[in-house]
């Protein structure tokens, strides 16, 4: 409420300057105040919804880099083909199972390494993408960053649509799968438990991940109906079977569901687990992510022990159920962790 920027939006909507519109505030400097605020007035019912504000954010940056592109017609035209065609049209159409955060951040670097490979064709080679060669690709590819091999979607969408021909540029090659130790987790673990002076909804995030290797987006859409008390004990619904709450967590975790935080105002009555500081949303994954690496947590290697130590404990097809992943990702985990047969439980005899 004391910061400027804040000071000034609200005194301004308190004098009649700024309209209760989202044509205003899309009027308004790009500002994290202001975003938080138009969020606000949404989840109160003060300004209409417009849908997933991560689309509505997209669009408005769309129509920003477009603007930028408007001197140079052979760099905007192909770009907001591309942009409009294939990103936008796929963004908007419904998909309960997709995540918004990732989609429209994939889909901003599509669009900016496209356009600067279009720059690359002007300024280094005198050229557009409609006289494109393959000699052009793989100069470009062979020197930079990796992120260049991002214009494949960009490439093969123009060849897919019949704009262009057909233009090759091979996969990057995959990195080896990174594991950590089964003690480094078991550390790991402990000292979560142990860390009083880390936020309390981050360590209980951590724990979840390095309980169950559970993908930190599906932790940060967890409400609060996931978690349900039962006569053998407290569980949480990941998958399609309650997966059980391992005792060191429940402490931590009712002393979280007592705490409400981030339900003071812009999140009141929210029912998910790691409410967000935007009004309705949960804690976005990025936010979730960048809070576990400060632990020390290697987040892909983590997830990956847990599963790996998992699997050498409960049956494929089980750990499925419980975890939310599908049968052929654990039978990959089992058979990494030396259980090629973990899908069948009748081959785990009890010892004699």
């Amino acid at each position: 409420m004391r910061h400027p920027t804040t000071a000034d939006l609200l005194a301004r909507i308190g004098s009649r300057e700024l309209h209760l519109s989202h044509p205003a505030f899309d009027a308004l400097p790009p500002s994290r105040s202001a975003e938080h605020l138009r969020e606000m007035l949404v989840h109160h019912h003060m300004l209409p919804s417009r849908g997933d504000p991560r689309l509505a954010r997209f669009e408005t940056w769309l129509d920003q880099r477009l603007a930028t592109l408007q001197s140079t017609p052979e760099i905007h035209t192909p770009i907001e083909q591309f942009a409009r065609w294939h990103h936008l049209r796929r963004l908007r159409v419904p998909d309960t199972g997709r995540n918004m955060d990732n989609a429209t951040r994939t889909a901003k670097q599509e669009i900016t390494e496209a356009t600067k490979f279009l720059t690359w064709l002007r300024t280094e080679h005198h050229t557009t993408i409609a006289h494109l060669r393959q000699a052009h690709l793989d100069a470009y590819l062979s020197e930079g960053t990796t992120t260049r091999r991002t214009i494949r979607s960009f490439i093969q969408w123009r060849h897919r649509t019949g704009i262009a021909a057909r233009f090759t540029i091979r996969h990057r090659a995959a990195r080896t799968t990174p594991l950590a130790a089964s003690t480094t987790r078991l550390e790991l673990i402990r000292t979560t438990i142990e860390a009083d002076h880390i936020t309390l909804s981050t360590r209980i995030a951590a724990l979840l991940l390095l309980l169950y290797g559970i993908p930190v987006r599906r932790i940060a859409e967890l409400t609060l109906d996931d978690i349900t008390t039962t006569p053998p004990g407290p569980t949480v619904r990941i998958g399609t079977l309650p997966a059980p709450l391992p005792e060191p967590l429940l402490p931590l975790l009712q002393q979280h569901l007592d705490s409400h935080a981030n339900q003071k105002t812009t999140n009141h009555e929210s029912r998910w687990l790691f409410p967000g500081t935007r009004a309705g949303h949960h804690l976005t994954e990025q936010t979730l992510m960048q809070r576990l690496r400060k632990l020390g947590i290697d987040i892909r290697a983590a997830r990956n022990a847990a599963l790996h130590d998992l699997s050498k404990e409960i049956d494929a097809a089980s750990l499925a159920a419980l975890l939310g992943y599908t049968p052929n990702t654990m039978n990959i985990h089992a058979a990494r962790a030396a259980i090629p047969m973990g899908s069948y439980p009748a081959i785990k005899r009890p010892k004699r």
